[in-house]
């Protein structure tokens, strides 16, 4: 299977969707951020100086799902019909796991709306602790599953 973005001369070239069939599309991605001991506590217990920042984090992820066309070159504007960003502290690893999910009903994926939707949530825990923590970790971005279309459902090995 060759690149799909690249044409026979080598240029960059957007997938051509318009004789694709519309279907509900589901893709959920996660990652974590790590942090110091009293920065994990801080964000556990509220007490931040630039207020909730899981909340504030959450929103981010969801305002990004909502931009990921203007973000990623090439990639389809979507109307999402849900957005959804939850974190799990991970008191033993001093970490935060944010997990996103998004549907849509439409011609092309929402992989890279996940994606993007938990990069940009854990990016705006770092902004809003590296006060505390310039040493933070952001990683372990993956696609854990996604549904619909031609290539039909997919999950991560675990």
């Amino acid at each position: 299977m060759g690149l799909t973005h690249i044409d026979g001369e080598g240029n960059a070239v957007m997938i051509e969707v318009g004789d694709k069939k519309s279907t509900s599309r589901r893709a959920r991605a996660q990652g974590k951020i790590y942090m110091s001991r009293a920065c994990f506590q801080m964000v556990k217990d509220g007490s931040a100086k630039k207020g909730d920042v899981l909340g504030v984090a959450q929103i981010g992820g969801i305002m990004a799902t909502k931009k990921t066309a203007d973000l990623i070159p090439l990639c389809h504007s979507l109307a999402l019909t849900n957005s959804k960003v939850t974190f799990s502290l991970l008191e033993e690893e001093n970490a935060i796991l944010a997990t996103c999910q998004v549907t849509c009903e439409g011609k092309t994926g929402v992989e890279m709306e996940a994606l993007t939707g938990v990069s940009i949530a854990l990016l705006t825990i770092y902004d809003m602790c590296k006060a505390v923590d310039k040493g933070m970790t952001i990683g372990e971005i993956v696609l854990l599953e996604k549904e619909g279309g031609k290539s039909g459902h997919y999950e991560r090995p675990v």
